[in-house]
């Protein structure tokens, strides 16, 4: 078994090898390697399937019992600074593997059917495998720098693959926006990591932690300084995983097509800010007001997120905002302590998220052929309705999401979100009631969204309403006209039809796939037995044997709690989406300041745009008023000074001695009366 994991390093490899070839390919010879399309996408599904075979070999390698395997060389070296890099294989990082690359097997075979026609299919397969790299490095970096590195690399390949049709101003746009926010992030995790060399001379996450705590009980440090050095660290997860204020990227990224949005939103970017605060994990614990930072920012984010995707009609900006509220549940998760919980959520999640991304662009891809291109329209819910009867694997696989993360037993969502409140509970109880609550909201807009796409009366041919739809979609937008049809979010077929259609195998197939953990790898961590908290403990945690507490009666009160408050969303839906038994309309109205306010976001965008963007030019503007006319005016009376002294001097420049003579004589006499004077 030491073999396998003296060639873990092949994992980050093959994608990456996968990359460079169709890369290289694409620079030297485009014409040709884009008509290998094919074997171009063979080559990149194979080399991240084998990168997954040899993760799934990893991981039950750890779950028998296989020590950590630490492999490292000095990669740089100054006086006594030492920096070593390499690949470190334990519990955590075995766990992460086999998540980033299942999802990342899964999308790559989807992506085949879904951009099948766009010119750009082989383009895509090389961002795909470089995205996936890159994530897949820093899984398994043994310290902070070489996670830093990979970080960036992870950022990269999302603005590219984010503004993949960038000739789209909205891709473009996006792609730039999740560069800024992400760079606002990465800028205190830099200052964070240096800040903790500087107090603890190491970059190696265990030493960092037991290093720092004997520095700040022994006074070398104050608490207050190794608090901020952690919280600045904290702000590299907060804006990769989204979490308040650093969140407003994220729904723009759907911009990209939605196989990277379901990359993206699942196991690669947004997880990598969790799992960096789970490698931290021997840091924050040991402060206390980082720890409630983190907790709260996760629970505030949670609810943000919910409360504005309960008005979304985007079926892809809905899942995005949830995909935000669940992040907020795994960092509140982590704030409280509960190590393993928001790991558990961690897993769960990239399973049916992925799978409701997927089935998203699936039936965006069935849509299309109705509606056609237009952005505008083909994403929109409320053109979309009655679409099971014409796709039915997307439709039940699409249930069994909404169902896993509203958290009905005995899907993957109920468990883990349930571990989360019941930690939540014992350490705040007002943290506890907005999970809660915000568990009910979940419940509603999943279901309003599932009702609205699949059942009921198919609306997609009724013109007045897609003219209407486009209308508003566009004036939010900002746009008069959408010209362009690759403007597109998705696949680019110009097959035509009355009525939607199932998508290929290519695509239902990884459907199918994540169906299944999405109802049952929740079940390794149940009261029965909770196997995950077991494998996946804390790092300083004591592990005991696995026990099962059954049924109790506080297990019983905490997930009837949260069954109930799912139910009474589910109820509110139903009655209002599917029965029609309430006006969700007239409910708009009667509280319309709330619904314009979670439909339009808050209004961070617009108060971001009013303080920064805008706020940099009028700076920008003022700075240049005072460049061209302060900067540049003491220059320019410089040079006319200069102009004006030497014209005057030239004719004190004659060449006759007496003249000269003179000139002493009277400077001379000028200082002594000077001198007589002072």
């Amino acid at each position: 078994m030491d073999f396998a994991y003296q060639y873990a390093w092949l994992i980050p490899v093959l994608p990456l090898a996968a990359a460079s070839i169709i890369g290289l390919g694409l620079i030297t010879y485009n014409e040709a390697t884009n008509k290998l399309r094919q074997a171009n996408a063979v080559l990149s599904v194979s080399a991240i399937g084998a990168a997954m075979v040899l993760s799934i070999n990893l991981l039950w390698s750890q779950i028998q019992g296989h020590p950590t395997y630490l492999w490292t060389f000095e990669w740089a070296q100054a006086g006594s600074f030492h920096l070593n890099m390499g690949f470190e294989i334990d519990h955590l990082a075995s766990l992460m593997l086999v998540i980033v690359t299942t999802v990342a097997f899964l999308v790559q075979i989807y992506t085949d059917g879904y951009m099948h026609s766009d010119p750009s299919y082989v383009r895509f397969y090389a961002y795909l495998s470089l995205f996936s790299s890159s994530m897949l490095g820093l899984v398994i970096s043994p310290n902070l720098v070489q996670i830093y590195v990979f970080w960036e690399l992870v950022g990269m390949c999302s603005y590219l693959l984010v503004g993949f049709w960038f000739d789209r101003k909205g891709a473009s746009d996006a792609c730039q926006k999740a560069f800024v926010v992400n760079r606002v992030g990465d800028f205190g995790l830099l200052l964070g990591m240096l800040g903790l060399y500087w107090a603890t001379g190491t970059f190696e996450f265990g030493e960092m932690g037991d290093r720092l705590t004997s520095l700040v009980n022994s006074g070398a440090i104050s608490i207050g300084l190794a608090t901020l050095f952690a919280i600045l660290v904290f702000m590299g997860p907060a804006a990769k995983s989204a979490q308040f204020p650093l969140h407003v990227w994220l729904p723009d990224a759907m911009e990209g097509p939605t196989p990277i949005s379901a990359l993206i939103h699942a196991a690669t970017m947004v997880a990598a800010g969790v799992f960096l605060i789970a490698r931290m994990f021997p840091v924050f614990e040991e402060l206390p007001a980082v720890m409630n930072i983190i907790a709260w920012t996760g629970a505030f984010t949670a609810f943000l997120g919910a409360s504005i995707a309960i008005t979304q009609n985007d079926i892809k900006k809905g899942l995005a905002y949830s995909t935000i509220s669940q992040l907020g549940y795994m960092v509140m998760g982590m704030g409280v302590g509960a190590y393993g919980a928001g790991l558990f959520h961690l897993m769960t999640h990239a399973y049916f998220k992925a799978m409701l991304f997927l089935g998203s662009g699936s039936v965006i891809h069935g849509m299309e052929g109705v509606v056609g291109h237009d952005p505008f329209v083909a994403q929109d819910m409320r053109v979309m309705g009655g679409l099971r009867k014409y796709m039915p694997i997307t439709a039940t696989t699409f249930l069994i999401g909404t169902l896993a993360i509203s958290g009905i037993p005995p899907f993957a969502g109920f468990w883990s979100k349930d571990e989360i409140l019941d930690s939540a509970f014992h350490a705040n109880p007002a943290l506890w009631a907005v999970g809660l609550g915000t568990a009910g909201i979940t419940a509603f807009y999943m279901f309003r969204m599932y009702f609205n796409t699949f059942e009921g009366e198919f609306k997609g041919t009724k013109l007045q309403l897609i003219a209407q739809v486009k209308a508003e979609n566009m004036a939010i937008a900002g746009l008069i006209a959408a010209d362009d049809h690759h403007s597109s979010n998705d696949s680019h077929s110009s097959d035509h039809s009355d009525k939607p259609h199932e998508s290929p195998l290519s695509m239902t197939l990884p459907l199918m796939v994540l169906a299944i953990p999405s109802m049952l790898i929740g079940l390794v961590g149940t009261p029965f037995g909770n196997y995950f908290e077991n494998f996946i403990h804390a790092p300083n945690e004591v592990v005991e044997a696995v026990h099962s507490e059954g049924l109790t009666p506080e297990f019983l009160v905490m997930a009837g709690s949260s069954v109930g408050i799912v139910t009474i969303g589910i109820t509110l839906a139903t009655l209002m989406y599917r029965l029609n038994k309430i006006s969700a309309a007239s409910i708009a109205k009667s509280i319309e300041p709330l619904y314009l306010f979670s439909k339009n976001k808050w209004y961070i965008d617009e108060i971001y745009d009013l303080i920064f963007v805008q706020g940099s030019r009028r700076l920008a503007r003022q700075v240049l008023e005072v460049d061209s006319k302060i900067v540049d005016g003491v220059v320019n009376l410089a040079g006319f000074a200069t102009v004006v002294t030497g014209e005057a001097l030239k004719y004190f420049e004659n060449g006759k001695a007496q003249f000269y003579a003179l000139v002493i004589f009277i400077g001379v006499l000028g200082l002594v009366i000077f001198s007589g004077v002072s």
